[in-house]
């Protein structure tokens, strides 16, 4: 610990960065705390940076993370970040209890995940931010990127989270660019993250060949077949690496967890929701891929990832899976476009889930929206009601 001299407790809001941080109006700008620089937080401790607290290997460490803001019309001075300061003490965080200001957004990090990510963009959107961040990751061992939507509320407290998955040839920019969701998840307070569909840049042969195969199509299993067992495990990475990771660096509740897709991804989020139960609040699905053991995409996804027995890929069936689902009352919420063209080829196969549910007893509401196909306009049109129906249960 530094020996320099301790100031008596000051009132957070007289609290000033240094003068080369200051913004200039009207102007783009960049600020941050300086590297050396000790401040008073508010319960009267001091706060070190990461820095000071590498060097002498102990304490606390205060830091803010750089924040870039775009020139705005009309901006007339820099955002008021007085009094907010975030300690970091052996993994655990702990701020100060003082709110950020509402045109700024912070990650709040553990030092177990200090510079773990790279945020890539950020976009206010409905008082909130459009975020995206990319990572090294463990299960996937390659770069990935995802979208999170920080709400206006997950500047005071923590939110909810909903996880959506994207489908076929996906990345998470198609969620995020597409959907329209955001003041439906700014209204409800909801934090929504939207990942890739799959490992990126693993020189597998093949990998790029098809677009329903490898390169945005991992299915959300886990291969364990060579040469994709090592890369494309999906499943582990939606169901413990992400939430992990987004727990630790984000103001979210861990304890109130939904999930949604379409496509492969609605497959994912049924598949993900039955095989754990009582992890996910609620579930919903834009015309999923139902019963993957008996449609086209899914015999060669799971021919691919996971070997030639049927028995195995029936591990990552939702229609299989519901037959023996004995967890907790799981509502569910499918809507599917009458006019898909992938429902007629028979690669969707509602009709067998909504035989198991029934034949179960697990909920099910199915909506068969007259005129929509398999896009994401469909999409759009609809994810109010997503939202709305997750809602329910995140918030109740």
């Amino acid at each position: 610990m530094s020996t320099g001299t301790r100031h008596a407790p000051r009132d957070p809001r007289r609290l000033r960065l240094p003068r080369a941080g200051r913004a200039r109006r009207n102007a783009s700008w960049e600020m941050e705390f300086s590297p050396a620089r000790r401040t008073q937080g508010t319960d009267g401790r001091e706060n070190y940076n990461s820095q000071e607290a590498a060097e002498r290997g102990r304490g606390w460490a205060g830091t803010a993370a750089k924040e870039r803001e775009r020139p705005r019309a009309g901006l007339g001075r820099p955002t008021d970040w007085s009094g907010f300061l975030l300690a970091l003490h052996r993994g655990g965080c702990r701020s100060t209890g003082v709110s950020a200001p509402s045109d700024t957004s912070f990650v709040f990090l553990s030092s177990a995940t200090i510079m773990a990510l790279k945020e890539i963009s950020s976009n206010k959107c409905f008082e909130g931010f459009q975020k995206v961040y990319e990572h090294e990751s463990t299960e996937l061992k390659c770069k990935m990127k995802f979208g999170i939507y920080l709400p206006p509320k997950a500047q005071t407290e923590k939110c909810p989270v909903l996880y959506w998955l994207s489908g076929l040839t996906c990345t998470e920019q198609n969620f995020i660019t597409k959907a329209g969701f955001h003041q439906a998840a700014a209204e409800h307070g909801l934090v929504v993250v939207a990942p890739d569909t799959s490992p990126r840049g693993c020189d597998i042969k093949g990998e790029d060949e098809s677009w329903d195969f490898g390169t945005g199509a991992g299915f959300y299993v886990d291969a364990t077949e060579e040469p994709w067992k090592t890369n494309y495990r999906m499943y582990t990475y939606i169901k413990d690496e992400l939430p992990n990771l987004i727990n630790a660096n984000f103001p979210v509740d861990s304890g109130r967890m939904s999930i949604s897709g379409h496509s492969m991804g609605g497959h994912g989020a049924l598949i993900l929701a039955l095989k754990n139960p009582g992890r996910y609040k609620s579930v919903s699905a834009f015309a999923p891929i139902c019963n993957p053991v008996q449609c086209p995409w899914g015999k060669k996804a799971f021919g691919g990832y996971l070997g030639s027995k049927v028995k195995d890929w029936e591990a990552y069936d939702a229609t299989h899976i519901v037959k023996s689902y004995e967890g907790s009352p799981l509502d569910i919420l499918i809507d599917q476009g009458k006019d898909d063209q992938f429902l007629s080829a028979g690669q969707l196969l509602p009709d067998n889930f909504i035989a198991a549910c029934t034949e179960r007893k697990v909920p099910v509401v199915f909506r068969m929206q007259q005129g929509y196909d398999h896009s994401y306009y469909f999409i759009a049109t609809f994810i109010n009601d997503h939202i709305r129906h997750h809602a329910k249960y995140l918030n109740a």
